[in-house]
């Protein structure tokens, strides 16, 4: 993170069988994130928007299934290095740092945040993480 937090920080890790030049392409890209920004088989992101630059905004609309609920997950970019590093400030303030480290033909995925008040640490590394497990498996099925 680029600033100091009072905020508990969790960290995720995913390792990706595909070069980081891949990963960052199905991370960033709106027809693609579609696919894998689920936590569960009950959820879908129906819609996504993506303006990867310093300053951009993104928008994913998570949807229940079955329609009982659904949020909008937005921000804005504050750092971009292409195929390394991607922060950002969701709108509620939290800051978000995502790094790509490749190493051969594997690309190591490590995402660390802000964790929310108001669920438990728990729960949102476990809902977070599921969402990075279906980034890993939606990436190294992809062509």
């Amino acid at each position: 993170m680029t600033t100091i937090s009072e905020k508990a920080i969790v960290t995720l890790r995913a390792d990706i069988k595909a070069r980081v030049e891949k990963v960052w392409k199905l991370w960033t890209d709106p027809k693609h994130i579609i696919h894998w920004n689920k936590a569960s088989e009950d959820w879908h992101t129906p819609e996504a928007r993506n303006d990867l630059r310093v300053g951009g905004k993104f928008l994913s609309r998570m949807e229940a299934k079955d329609s009982s609920e659904g949020f909008d997950f937005t921000g804005h970019y504050t750092y971009i290095e292409p195929h390394k590093q991607i922060e950002y400030t969701i709108d509620d303030g939290r800051k978000v740092q995502i790094s790509f480290d490749q190493c051969g033909n594997e690309t190591s995925v490590i995402e660390m945040f802000e964790a929310d008040r108001f669920h438990s640490i728990e729960l949102q590394y476990k809902g977070w993480q599921a969402i990075l497990n279906n980034f890993k498996k939606y990436t190294e099925s992809s062509p």
